[in-house]
């Protein structure tokens, strides 16, 4: 090589050549996860040679292409309804969803932030009970399930004279269906719910 001038990218002739590397590579794990909300919310058919044909124009590099950008305005609505990023639960926040390679979703979150709510939550169309990976304060699981009734009615008693001596500072209450979620300890919840309004706890 004599010399080397480097050109502006063509984009036209760059978009099938991405597409080809992309269908050659294989989806990251961003665009599976967005293959796997799309089968959940419904849409079994996806084309997605035609997906990255779209996601590949007037992109420069393989890093670029991102089917999220392929997805239609209703398609993403359907998917914020019917396949959420997202799952709220009691104590306010929201936990990530992971939709897996059979078509069901699970998510973890903590034992003490579903007080009060007494059945699973069931996402997209067919229905699909979320599989809880219920945790102790300490973030590891100590049940999962897809029945939250069964599991408080059943189950959590055994959980709760279990853990409640190795996790004195958070709350274990004896009824779990009209106990307050919390994220926090005992000691914050009594804060919480003692402070007036407009004012904050150290």
């Amino acid at each position: 090589v004599l010399t080397e001038t480097p050109v502006p990218v063509d984009t036209e002739k760059a978009a099938p050549l991405l597409m080809t590397a992309w269908l050659s590579r294989g989806p990251d794990q961003e665009d599976e996860r967005l293959l796997r909300r799309l089968r959940f919310a419904g849409y079994n058919d996806i084309d997605v040679p035609a997906l990255v044909a779209v996601a590949a124009r007037g992109r420069r590099s393989l890093s670029d292409v991102h089917l999220a950008l392929a997805v239609a305005p209703d398609v993403q609505r359907a998917l914020d309804r019917g396949a959420p990023d997202c799952l709220s639960v009691p104590s306010g926040r929201s936990v990530p969803l992971e939709y897996t390679s059979d078509g069901g979703v699970t998510a973890a979150v903590k034992l003490q932030e579903l007080f009060g709510l007494g059945e699973t939550p069931r996402l997209g169309p067919r229905r699909v009970p979320v599989l809880l990976a219920l945790l102790a304060p300490n973030g590891r699981p100590v049940q999962l399930t897809r029945d939250l009734a069964s599991f408080w009615a059943r189950t959590y008693p055994d959980v709760r004279r279990e853990l409640r001596g190795r996790y004195p500072k958070h709350p274990w209450p004896e009824d779990p269906w009209t106990a307050i979620p919390t994220t926090g300890t005992t000691k914050r919840l009594a804060g919480d719910q003692t402070t007036p309004p407009g004012k904050k706890t150290r």
